[in-house]
Formats: C-alpha cells, sequence, structure tokens
C-alpha cells in the first residue's frame, strides 16, 4: 500500500455514522457535507427547517444517506437523547459526534443579565454535556467512538468583542472534553475539540470591513478562515488519521493565538 492509499483509507468514513449539531449552515454544514463525500451517513441537527433540509439533499447527492433531527437543541433536557435514538433506530449506530451548534451574544460584563448568561450556557455548554450523556452508553458498548467538540479562541483568551457567557461556555466544552478523554479513554472513546478563530461565517456577519482588516493584519496567514477550514480540522479529529490523539484543542485560527 502507497502512503497515498495509506492517507485516503484513514480518512475515508465508509460505513461510520455521525451525528452534527447545528448542521443548517457555517461549521456544521460544511462538516456534514465533507462527511458525507467521505462515505459517512449523517444526522443532521438545526433550527432552520429549509436550510436543515438543503444540507440533507446534498448529503444525499453524495450516494449518502441522511437524517434530519430538526429542533432547538436547548428546549428541553431530552431532546439530545432522543435525537441520539433517532439516529441509532435509522442507522444501527453512531461512530461521531460533533458539538457545533451554539450561539453568542456581544454585551459587556454589566450589560449582561441573568438570562443572557443561561441561555448562552444551556446552547452551548449544557446541551453539548447532554448529547454526550446520551452517546457514550453506545460507543462504550461499542468499543469506539469520536466526539468532536466546537470550542473558540476565547476559550483561551478573554476577548472583549464576546460576552463572557459566550467565553465561559467555551472554557467550559475545553474541559469537558478533557474530563471525557480521560474517563472514556479505556472504552477506545476519543473526545477532542476545535478552537476557531476569525471564521467568516453566519456568527460574523456583523462585522465590519475595518474589523476584518484589522484580524487580517494580526493574523500570520494574512486571512480570515472559513467552515471549510474548521470542517477539515473537525475531519482530522473524526478520522483514523487521529488514532493517537485524545483530549486535545485544536487551534484553527491562522497563528492567531498560539499555544
Amino acid at each position: 500500500m502507497t502512503i497515498k492509499d495509506a492517507i485516503l483509507k484513514n480518512y475515508s468514513l465508509s460505513g461510520k455514522v455521525a451525528l452534527i449539531t447545528g448542521a443548517s449552515r457555517g461549521i456544521g454544514r460544511a462538516s456534514a457535507l465533507l462527511f458525507a463525500s467521505l462515505g459517512a451517513n449523517v444526522a443532521v441537527n438545526g433550527r432552520n427547517h429549509e436550510l436543515l433540509a438543503g444540507t440533507a439533499k446534498e448529503i444525499e447527492t453524495m450516494d449518502c444517506d441522511s437524517l434530519i433531527l430538526e429542533g432547538d437543541i436547548s428546549s428541553s433536557k431530552n431532546f439530545p437523547k432522543e435525537m441520539v435514538e433517532k439516529t441509532i433506530k435509522k442507522f444501527g449506530q453512531i461512530d461521531i459526534l460533533v458539538n457545533n451548534a451554539g450561539i453568542g451574544i456581544k454585551k459587556g460584563f454589566l450589560e449582561m443579565d441573568l438570562n443572557d448568561w443561561e441561555q448562552v450556557i444551556n446552547i452551548n455548554l449544557t446541551s453539548a454535556m447532554l448529547f454526550c450523556q446520551a452517546v457514550l452508553p453506545y460507543m462504550i458498548e461499542k468499543k469506539y467512538g469520536k466526539i468532536v467538540n466546537v470550542s473558540s479562541l476565547v476559550a483561551k483568551q478573554a476577548r472583549l468583542s464576546s460576552a463572557p457567557c459566550y467565553g465561559s461556555s467555551k472554557a467550559g466544552m475545553l474541559y469537558l472534553t478533557r474530563h471525557l478523554a480521560k474517563e472514556f479513554g479505556p472504552y477506545g472513546i476519543y473526545v477532542n475539540a476545535v478552537c476557531p478563530g476569525q471564521i467568516v461565517a453566519y456568527m460574523t456577519r456583523h462585522w465590519t470591513e475595518e474589523h476584518k482588516k484589522e484580524l487580517i493584519s494580526e493574523t500570520p496567514l494574512r486571512r480570515l478562515g472559513y467552515p471549510d477550514d474548521v470542517a477539515k480540522a473537525i475531519l482530522f479529529l473524526s478520522s483514523d488519521l487521529s488514532s493517537y490523539v485524545n483530549g486535545e484543542s485544536l487551534n484553527v485560527n491562522g497563528g492567531y493565538i498560539m499555544d
């Protein structure tokens, strides 16, 4: 087998089933389509029916199957478990979980109220925890699983452009990642995170051209990132190429911050 063949084999997701939250647009959608292009069947979650249906339709054009799991992941504590059970019922397995769904707000600490805090923490962190709790028993039984949590560079570096509830939720995801990797690694389960930086996506639609230029000038690669850039990192952590990577948080920010 050539090196090229070995790489392609390790990148292949043929026969795998992935569940991706927040897959209507942005990083989640890019990940779903990339996974399908490599052979995975994908269950996609989101709140926008039209956009979610579009993602599912594109998956099926790649000769892979899809499952639409429409709904707000924070609508009830049972929602994540129900979505995992629906995925298992349709596909008979679940190999990869990508906790991508999230929201952000732009408020200073004294402007932020308790409702802001609870909403962001519930969607970004609590729901990810509940999805992990729901999927881990299946992965333990199979003695294999890949979980990728989508955090953020603000988990590692304070940014006044984001509310503290957002940064706190993303920092919490990093601890959750490390804890689960340590506890469930003996079962063959990998838990890692990605920390995107300045990604041009729906959540950054309010950026001014001046702000974009400032970010570009501060980034060693001298460009902004796009959902596909993050999706490729998520693919690496979801594939066999990361067979000895566990409990890590991978920066995807063009060198904006390095650790």
